[in-house]
């Protein structure tokens, strides 16, 4: 089963809400892969750093929006802010992977920007 049909499967998640979910699962993977590909390179400790953080903020968005947690919006705009700092970071820096996880980071941004203002 696909994330999208396990999220959809979800009772009371808005499609918003939904779709939030799976971007933020988008962005701690691709996160994760990002940072991965940074080690050992002194010049891209910083981007490593702000990845591994989005990823744990993200994933743990993504399971509180599941489970209807009243802290979601809080850790929504936590989410975007970090998500918006590690792709400016990531975007100064030409690896393939950099340019590949700030793209899903901006789109996460946004989806959890309009989260905290609900």
């Amino acid at each position: 089963m696909s994330l999208s049909e396990t999220v959809s499967r979800i009772n009371g998640l808005s499609d918003e809400q939904r779709d939030c979910i799976e971007n933020c699962s988008e962005a701690s993977q691709v996160c994760e892969w990002c940072a991965d590909e940074c080690l050992g390179s002194e010049e891209m400790e910083e981007c490593a750093r702000l990845c591994r953080d989005v990823a744990d903020l993200a994933s743990l968005h993504a399971r509180f929006m599941a489970r209807g947690s009243s802290n979601s919006a809080q850790l929504a705009r936590a989410c975007a802010d970090a998500c918006e700092e590690c792709a400016a970071e990531c975007e100064d820096h030409d690896a393939d992977h950099c340019q590949a996880c700030a793209e899903v980071l901006r789109e996460c941004a946004d989806s959890c920007r309009r989260m905290a203002e609900n």
